[in-house]
């Protein structure tokens, strides 16, 4: 599943080709991926909004519109490609925005988990899926006082906690596991029973990893790809995710199941307390 700095360099990519660009017409192939509003006022209100910048909050797409934001989250296998109005619409492309040039963008999603909002933006802090969540991993306001205070009543393992989008948003499976191992914390430790010091390295070791992934242009495993298939690099700078043997001490990576997520560790590296 694409993670904050996959979503972040799909964000990238689409800067370069749609902002600017108006929306003359939208079809939609499945309803399914459209949250909100119905399907008519999505169709109906989008017509005619320029594509004035795109941005990102977690792992949602922002695309910022003359009246609207347009959010779209990638979910499993989601992706975006630029194509031409005469090209084939093939099987998996569900949502395909028609530009004022003739070029469109084609939402493709092969198993249709993606989601998308178009929302007033004046409504943005009162509806939607910004609602109930987090901060971004480089807020001001990420400090240890404010994780201790979410995690204080928080009796499931940290690699659990880790991936709750409303405490710090963007943090996925793959870069869990990064964290944790960088951090020296085993990911069956309960949250509530992190110190400060383990909760001051957990807030160094997000941003360090993040941004690291966003200069490699994320990590490519399995389905994803960025922009019309560009892939990502980072998974080269991975430590334990997917990995045989532990970097530091040598020993076979550990692979458990943590909240029926697949999560890799150092028993050795990171031994519980």
């Amino acid at each position: 599943m694409p993670e904050l700095p996959e979503v972040e360099t799909v964000k990238e990519g689409l800067k370069l080709k749609v902002v600017g660009k108006v929306i003359r017409d939208v079809i939609i192939n499945y309803d399914g991926i459209i949250e909100y509003p119905s399907i008519t006022e999505f169709c109906d209100n989008i017509k005619g909004q320029r594509i004035n910048d795109i941005d990102r909050y977690g792992k949602w797409l922002i695309f910022v519109l003359d009246n609207y934001y347009l959010l779209s989250h990638l979910r499993m296998e989601g992706k975006y490609f630029i194509k031409d109005k005469n090209d084939i619409v093939l099987k998996h492309e569900h949502v395909i925005f028609r530009f004022d040039d003739d070029s469109e963008l084609r939402y493709t999603d092969v198993r249709k988990f993606g989601k998308m909002h178009l929302i007033d933006k004046d409504k943005i802090n009162s509806i939607g899926p910004f609602i109930n969540m987090g901060l971004e991993p480089w807020d001001k306001n990420l400090t240890t006082n404010y994780l201790k205070e979410k995690y204080s009543k928080k009796k499931l393992p940290i690699k659990s906690v880790l991936l709750d989008q409303s405490i710090i948003v963007g943090i996925g499976n793959i870069y869990a596991d990064e964290i944790l191992f960088l951090s020296r914390i085993n990911p069956l430790k309960k949250a509530c029973e992190l110190n400060n010091i383990e909760l001051s390295n957990i807030i160094k070791y997000t941003k360090l990893e993040l941004e690291m992934a966003i200069k490699k242009g994320g990590t490519t495993i399995r389905s994803y790809s960025s922009v019309d298939g560009v892939h990502g690099l980072f998974q080269q700078e991975l430590n334990v995710h997917t990995k045989d043997k532990c970097p530091v001490c040598g020993s076979i990576i550990k692979k458990i199941k943590v909240g029926g997520r697949g999560t890799y560790y150092c028993d050795k590296c990171q031994r519980e307390s």
